[in-house]
Order: structure tokens, then sequence, then C-alpha cells
């Protein structure tokens, strides 16, 4: 039995709520379980040096935690005067996942900003950033498509992504952090919506573990990502509705 009291290969509460930000160009605070993040997407009509007069656009992340997403308060990044490795590592796996799915000529010589704040903290806060991200991405690409900004969606699929891991209760999906903790194996699946793989991060924490292993953790991520592929839908449906 998990700790929580959930099946194998039950997820958590998925909610997802868009048009959280006032002032951003798409925004979505996504709820999954005790872990929950702000997403904003920020449209600026220019892109990095080594982009400009190219054509292209670009889609880039930035990831932060609030001092009291966890259960002790953590210092800001800001003053301590540099970033974690782990922040730095998080928002590169968040832009690598949103560009893989979006069409960058299509796009023109724009820069998406996703910016995702975690709130609180209950394990998967990286996975829960990539989905909700890509509903805030998705809702300001739609806006700058009904502008005639853009002539077409530049988006060419979604992303979403789950974690898994080996526990004492087997192969189970979507971490919370007691079980994330205690791991024997901890699996991140960035995945798309047409069943193709986008990046996966897996360790074994303790001892290697087997490749039918493995294969029931990417089974367990394929069922927990059509669920989150559902529910982003459902966001920008909803938010999209006259």
């Amino acid at each position: 039995m998990r700790p929580s009291g959930r099946q194998a290969g039950q997820m958590r509460p998925i909610i997802i709520e868009t048009g959280f930000s006032r002032h951003a160009e798409g925004s979505a605070l996504i709820r999954i379980g005790g872990t929950e993040v702000l997403c904003t997407a920020s449209v600026e009509n220019r892109v990095p040096p080594f982009l400009r007069g190219k054509g292209s656009g670009w889609v880039t992340a930035e990831y932060g935690m609030l001092p009291r997403a966890t259960h002790a308060r953590g210092n800001r990044e800001a003053a301590r005067g540099k970033q974690s490795g782990r922040t730095q590592e998080i928002q590169r796996l968040i832009g690598r996942s949103l560009r893989a799915v979006t069409d960058l000529k299509a796009l023109g010589e724009f820069c998406i900003t996703l910016d995702c704040d975690v709130l609180n903290a209950d394990g998967g806060t990286r996975c829960a950033s990539i989905t909700g991200a890509w509903v805030a991405l998705r809702l300001a690409l739609g806006k700058l498509v009904a502008n005639r900004v853009l002539q077409r969606m530049p988006l060419t699929g979604q992303v979403a992504a789950v974690s898994c891991g080996l526990t004492s209760a087997g192969a189970v999906l979507d971490l919370d952090y007691t079980e994330d903790s205690a791991a024997l194996a901890d699996t991140n699946f960035v995945l798309s919506a047409d069943n193709r793989i986008v990046e996966i991060q897996a360790s074994a924490e303790h001892a290697p573990f087997s490749e039918d292993a493995f294969n029931s953790l990417f089974a367990l991520a394929r069922k927990g990502a059509g669920e989150l592929f559902e529910a982003q839908l459902t966001a920008v449906n909803t938010a999209e509705q006259p």
C-alpha cells in the first residue's frame, strides 16, 4: 500500500486553473495533489542575439520555489546571488520540453518566456511545471493567432511530464514527496501526446534496476501522461470558450 493510499497507477487529483495571472499573455495554476505551480507566459518582440535576423523565435523558461514551498523555509536564490544547479537544470528541461513541440520558424522573431513558480511542493514540481507551462504557452500563442500577429498556431503538439518510481510497493505513478524521498529508483518522463518521447530522466538510488522494471515505469508514465493531456485540453478549451 502506498502512503497516500493510492493504487500503483493512480494519479493525484489534477486541477488546472487558467487566467490566474492578470497581466501575462497566458497563465495556468496547476495543482497535482499538494504540488502547486503558477506558470505564466510572457511574449516579447525580440529574440536572443544568436537568433537575430534569422526569422526564428525562441521559447525559454525560468523556474523557482517560494521560500515556504517546502516544510522548512528555503533562502531566496536572489539573496544568494546565483541560482542553484538544480534550478538551472530544471528550467533548461522545461525550455527543451516546450521547444520540442514548437515550430520556432512559425513563431517568428518573438521570444516567449515561461515562468514557473512553485507555490507548494509535494513532489513532481518539474513535471507539474512542464505540464502547466504548456497550457500557458498555448493560451499565449492562441492570443497571437487571434489578434493576427501570427498567421498560424506554432505549436506542433502537446507535451506533459510525470514522475514514476520503484518503491517498497513496487512500480508506482506520480510520486509525492514521501515516496520520492524513499524511492529505490526515480524517473521523470516527458512525453508528447502522439506517443513520442521528449526526454527521460532515470536514476537508481541504491542499486541498479532491470529493464523489465523500467518498462513497468514507462507503461505507468504513458497512462499518467494521458490523464495530463486531457486536463490540458480541458483547461485550454474552457479558457477559449466565447
